[in-house]
């Protein structure tokens, strides 16, 4: 795999997986894909600022499908370099080490979708 396409060959191939689950809870996922586009959705917060939030709860959450989502749902925000950095500075401050090393993982992600 090629590093300039790491997270999109991850969010590839979780969405067949999720297509998959899909098939299998229907209702629940069904429920869960309306749950985010509310959560999402524009408000008081913009959508990119939601997404903002969702990124750095991912990179403290640990967790590689959703940095991959919501890096390339960023991206197709036309969301800055600065913006993410920023965000993921607040990420390491809640999580430490940890957090650091993910926040590298989810700049990593972002800059990929934000090149394709």
């Amino acid at each position: 795999m090629s590093k300039n396409t790491k997270y999109q060959n991850v969010t590839k191939e979780l969405g067949g997986k999720l297509k998959a689950l899909r098939t299998a809870l229907p209702d629940v996922v069904t429920e869960f894909n309306t749950l985010h586009q509310t959560a999402v959705a524009p408000g008081v917060l913009d959508a990119r600022t939601k997404e903002l939030i969702a990124l750095a709860v991912s990179v403290a959450a640990r967790c590689e499908g959703c940095v991959g989502f919501h890096a390339q749902a960023l991206a197709k925000l036309g969301a800055t370099d600065a913006e993410v950095t920023e965000t993921l500075g607040v990420a390491i401050l809640m999580g430490g080490g940890p957090s650091m090393m993910w926040s590298a993982e989810a700049l990593a992600a972002f800059k990929e979708f934000s090149a394709a």
